[in-house]
């Protein structure tokens, strides 16, 4: 597989990174954004991108791929929600639409969050943002569009988030978290099970097209029947 990842330098970014380069039928992995992952590989091609709503300029570069892992996102926190929506919504549309443009037969996976609203009602300015956005990315022309809504996400393999307050968060209750995931798997995730299942989604598919907590450990282990 040729896949494509926005976000390589987030936290879960960098964890679905390592994971491709890991995998034996990853031929090639393609880093799009304004900063270039700090881990260097034969496979890993960086692509830096200021402006993160035109592609025109990079076209040859987004055709032939097989998946794309889409990572990029930021906290809503001290955000308008026209900002948020800049961020969240057109800059995620904007890069889809150019790889859906080239790439019809490819796998697109999003990373959303749990709580997000796909009916546009909830009153949490972020919620209806993010379900915006998976309604609009169901709509463009790829084989497949899977929406995954994990809840907390433990960072591994030196994976570090950029939001200092995410960063506190996992100092202080990671190690707790750890202890206590082995009791509810479903609920807390790690870095290397959202790269896991993503890599398993752009191999087999799935039978649904939007996947909770639970789904998504469980796909990282290849305990449910794959479409």
């Amino acid at each position: 597989m040729k896949v494509i990842i926005w976000g390589a330098t987030g936290m879960v970014g960098q964890g679905v990174l390592r994971e491709c380069l890991r995998a034996e039928d990853v031929t090639s992995v393609i880093a799009v954004g304004r900063k270039a992952p700090t881990v260097q590989h034969f496979k890993l091609q960086t692509v830096i991108q200021e402006d993160m709503l035109h592609y025109g300029a990079i076209t040859s570069t987004l055709t032939g791929l097989d998946a794309c892992f889409f990572c990029l996102g930021v906290s809503s926190v001290g955000k308008s929600e026209q900002e948020y929506t800049r961020i969240t919504h057109d800059m995620t549309l904007a890069a889809a639409t150019a790889l859906a443009v080239q790439n019809p037969l490819m796998t697109f996976v999003y990373l959303s969050g749990s709580g997000a609203d796909s009916s546009g009602k909830s009153r949490t300015m972020w919620a209806r943002v993010r379900g915006g956005t998976e309604n609009a990315l169901r709509t463009l022309a790829f084989k497949s569009v899977y929406i995954l809504r994990p809840g907390i996400i433990l960072p591994r393999h030196g994976a570090v988030s950029k939001t200092p307050f995410y960063r506190f968060f996992y100092s202080f209750l990671g190690p707790l978290l750890s202890l206590i995931r082995p009791l509810w798997p479903g609920a807390i995730l790690t870095t290397e099970v959202m790269g896991l299942a993503m890599l398993n989604l752009a191999r087999r598919g799935f039978p649904e097209t939007l996947l909770n907590a639970r789904q998504i450990n469980d796909l990282a282990r290849e305990k449910l029947p794959l479409s």
